[in-house]
């Protein structure tokens, strides 16, 4: 047999085999396992987010009513420590006996009011200030005030100071007339503290101890959107 002759019959062989395995059927498809299509398969979405979704002032856990609680709508101890401390310009140990007698006599503020002053007194005096109401969830609101103090009163200053406002829930209720807590005038730290009242809204003036008159507790002051030069 020659050499074509084979390359022939072997064409012929393989053409043979091909047909004969195209004509073999496939075993039939298996089901599919679940379980293994579950274990694949990949997790669903999250439906709670493992991050917070309230920005600052949202309201407490658990509160559905949308209004801050009460601890988010006031100033904490440290809060206030910091504040006095920054703006008056004290050690934070000063301030925090300050502000340590306040938080337990009345808690923990709703508003401050960080504003400069200056007053003097021959018996009589006069005091002038203005500042900013800082109160949460609310812009700032300028403030001025006046008002004479009467008693045992002599000298003159030019200070900072850092009120601690208590049940003050509107800003518009700070524009009304305090009068000054007899007795209530003490100094701690180097700063003295004074109250004064109006119905339930109780203020509490914290000054550097230079130059604070303890005449100025007995008299009132008159707080107002604009600046007012009559004391009266």
């Amino acid at each position: 047999m020659d050499r074509r002759t084979l390359i022939v019959s072997g064409l012929v062989t393989l053409g043979a085999a091909g047909a004969a395995r195209a004509q073999t059927p496939l075993p039939p498809a298996r089901p599919r396992d679940d379980t293994y299509a579950q274990a694949q398969a990949p997790p669903p979405p999250n439906s709670t987010p493992s991050y917070p979704t309230g920005g600052v002032g949202s309201s407490a856990p658990g509160d559905t009513s949308g209004h801050p609680s009460a601890q988010q709508s006031t100033y904490s101890e440290d809060e206030i420590v910091h504040g006095v401390s920054d703006f008056l310009g004290v050690t934070a140990e000063s301030a925090g006996g300050a502000v340590e007698r306040v938080f337990k006599s009345n808690g923990r503020p709703s508003a401050y009011i960080a504003g400069e002053e200056g007053s003097g007194a021959i018996a009589v005096g006069l005091r002038y200030g203005r500042g900013l109401l800082y109160m949460k969830g609310h812009q700032p609101t300028e403030v001025f005030w006046r008002g004479p103090s009467v008693g045992w009163d002599f000298g003159g200053n030019a200070s900072r100071v850092f009120t601690l406002c208590y049940s003050l829930e509107d800003p518009r209720d700070i524009f009304q007339r305090f009068p000054g807590v007899d007795g209530s005038a003490y100094f701690v730290g180097g700063l003295g503290v004074n109250y004064q009242r109006t119905e339930d809204i109780v203020l509490a003036p914290i000054r550097a101890g230079v130059g604070f008159r303890l005449g100025a507790s007995v008299g009132y002051l008159a707080y107002s959107r604009k600046r007012n030069f009559i004391p009266f």
